[in-house]
């Protein structure tokens, strides 16, 4: 057994169908008398009506949360907070409109309520990833992690399939992340494999089915441990990359995980074999990174960064970016071996052995 330290996240979760009727209870239990709501445009019209629902302590919606959380519209929502006097953040939607909640409580440390409506998994972190001028910075702080999730099954039916199955990926890229962290520890572990699981065996159900609403409840069980593992441990070499890519090229975050996941495992699997018997394992299969790139494959999951909108001249200033502040990893990045990581994943080739 390896040593380690086991720190239990504090958030207040809320889990099942029909739970976003608990919204204006959780509002009372926080204190909260006047709470902006936060969306996206696409989110707006159901957020509104979220608002109107709980009535006057819902005193504006702002509906211009953005992926990547750019620091230029968290500063013209903390406008909103000053001129409306707000108390308290609710935000529904996916990992956009949870970064923006995220980023205004790291800064003026007001309460946070996430209803989640994708499986992106950040709600149950004190991680913040901003973007400003291309480039995306990470921080971790306590005021950032939310008070209270509510996870709601329900919100989750109308969630397009191609959006879905790239969240739930993006979900498992953090449960696998957990597995060979090097502050991992035996919760963290088991969650992970649990989280991995449970994502496996639900997206092509979600895939085949646009409802499917037993394989929904367990994409978004799975995504929420996937979350307790992303925000419990340090994650490596397979984030450290999105983070760069997402930043330097705006690039899609779930579809952008989801295509990299493959090809960072390949890339680590030699030094993590313990990992990699449990993959098996869950997987059913001998080869856990090749079985991914044709899991993905099967969901239609767009395998290649091109198609995603990475130029690939940007292939070395994204390496050159990695290799300048490296998150720990199992492997140590090297030029040469990231730079043709890149260049398999930007042409949607089967990950090297």
């Amino acid at each position: 057994m390896y040593s380690f330290t086991y720190q239990a996240p504090r958030a207040r979760v809320l889990f099942g169908s029909g739970t976003v009727r608990e919204l204006s209870n959780e509002l009372g239990r926080l204190g909260s008398m006047r709470a902006l709501f936060l969306a996206t445009p696409r989110q707006e019209e159901y957020v509104r009506k979220c608002a109107k629902a709980v009535g006057p302590v819902a005193v504006g919606v702002f509906a211009n949360a953005t992926m990547h959380t750019p620091i230029s519209v968290t500063e013209e929502a903390l406008s909103v907070v000053r001129d409306l006097r707000v108390d308290g953040i609710v935000a529904i939607g996916g990992g956009s409109t949870t970064g923006l909640g995220k980023a205004i409580a790291w800064r003026t440390d007001l309460p946070q309520i996430v209803i989640p409506t994708t499986y992106a998994g950040s709600e149950m972190t004190p991680i913040l990833g901003e973007t400003a001028e291309g480039q995306k910075v990470t921080r971790s702080d306590p005021r950032i992690l939310p008070e209270t999730v509510i996870y709601d099954v329900e919100l989750t039916i109308s969630l397009p399939r191609g959006a879905a199955i790239a969240s739930g990926i993006n979900a498992m890229a953090h449960a696998v992340e957990a597995l060979y962290a090097g502050d991992r520890n035996p919760v963290v572990d088991l969650m992970a494999v649990e989280a991995i699981s449970a994502l496996h065996g639900s997206l092509p159900d979600i895939a085949e089915s646009h409802k499917a609403g037993q394989a929904r409840e367990r994409a978004l069980y799975g995504a929420w441990l996937s979350g307790i593992c992303l925000g419990s441990v340090s994650m490596g070499l397979h984030h450290k990359l999105c983070h760069t890519l997402g930043g330097m090229f705006d690039l899609p975050h779930a579809e952008l995980h989801a295509a990299l996941l493959p090809h960072t495992l390949a890339y680590n699997s030699p030094e993590i074999p313990g990992v990699i018997d449990k993959l098996r394992h869950v997987f059913k299969n001998s080869d856990p990174a090749a079985w991914l790139f044709e899991f993905n494959q099967r969901l239609q999951v767009k395998p290649a960064l091109a198609d995603l909108g990475m130029p690939e001249e940007g292939i070395e200033s994204v390496v050159d970016a990695v290799l300048a502040k490296p998150y720990k990893n199992p492997r140590a990045p090297g030029r040469e071996a990231l730079i043709k990581l890149l260049k398999r994943a930007y042409a949607g080739m089967h990950p090297a052995p």
